[in-house]
């Protein structure tokens, strides 16, 4: 990285960039004592690492910590790229979980993150896959302004109309559209995520059906994401399970779907227990070390 601008004693500190079907995080190791800077990280210094011209570069900045429940490996924090915490990532919990796994000689594990324990396992064929828990849909719950029809909330824009409003450790509002590529997602997700009837900011997903599935067969949704706080993204694991979620609540598909995106397809099961499995593949793009910033990205850059 340029040098520059030291950053709170974080010069020197080793990464993993890694990657969920391009939904792209920088993975930092907070867990050692002598690294509390990690722990203590700063708004300001996350939009720079996460800065993809003078920075890193990532979707979601990632700090592995201690656990604080014994059930678990390892605590995961999320920062968004705007600096921002947020409470679920499925990506960046399979990337983590394939760090842990690997590190520990194991092929399952649990992660603890700020909205509970997620389970996570190597499976055959080279996938991770993460139980993401419950799916929630009480408008009080993903949250809404008020109450309303979780599957057809009074919000619009333009094409996109009363979405579906589902809680996945964070919000989405997903909108069922005919041709998901046909959507000015840069222009009606910022303005969306902020709509006054999400008091938290939303995720937005503009979602077409390409197969309904059937005996035997998975369903297939077309997915494309505005993320909160980051914008359009290659992936986002949280969105494809409230894809998925959203389109059995409709009546579009089954509760077993793989969800298409820009960087390829995850695979999504609404277990009977009301808990949403999520596998697909993670990667590591390359391992690094932190130097200094030239500048810590304004507070304006943040979405």
């Amino acid at each position: 990285m340029p040098s520059g601008t030291a950053m709170s004693g974080l010069t020197g500190l080793p990464f993993w960039k890694m990657h969920g079907l391009g939904n792209d995080f920088v993975v930092l190791d907070g867990r050692p004592a002598a690294q509390a800077a990690v722990r203590a990280l700063r708004d300001d210094e996350a939009r720079a690492i996460s800065d993809r011209r003078t920075g890193v570069g990532c979707d979601q900045l990632i700090v592995i910590e201690p656990a604080k429940s014994p059930k678990a490996a390892a605590f995961m924090r999320i920062r968004n790229a705007d600096g921002g915490e947020v409470e679920a990532c499925g990506n960046a919990a399979r990337c983590v979980a394939n760090l842990l796994m690997r590190e520990r000689g194991v092929d399952a594990l649990t992660i603890e993150t700020v909205v509970g324990l997620l389970e996570t396992k190597a499976l055959p064929d080279g996938r991770v896959a993460v139980d993401m828990g419950p799916a929630r849909d009480g408008w009080a719950e993903i949250p809404v302004a008020r109450s309303a029809d979780t599957l057809r909330l009074p919000v619009s824009d333009g094409p996109l109309v009363e979405p579906v409003g589902v809680n996945v450790g964070n919000p989405h509002a997903v909108f069922f559209v005919p041709d998901a590529e046909a959507i000015d997602l840069a222009t009606l997700g910022p303005r969306l995520e902020r709509h006054p009837f999400f008091p938290q900011r939303t995720n937005v997903e503009a979602v077409s059906v390409l197969d309904p599935g059937g005996t035997g067969r998975r369903a297939r949704l077309r997915m494309r994401v505005w993320e909160r706080g980051v914008g359009i993204t290659r992936a986002c694991g949280t969105g494809a399970c409230a894809a998925a979620v959203a389109a059995s609540r409709r009546g579009l598909t089954g509760r077993a779907v793989d969800v298409v995106l820009d960087g390829g397809t995850l695979s999504i099961d609404w277990l009977p227990n009301g808990h949403v499995l999520m596998a697909g593949p993670t990667a590591l793009a390359f391992v690094g070390q932190l130097d200094t910033l030239a500048a810590a990205a304004p507070a304006a850059a943040a979405a």
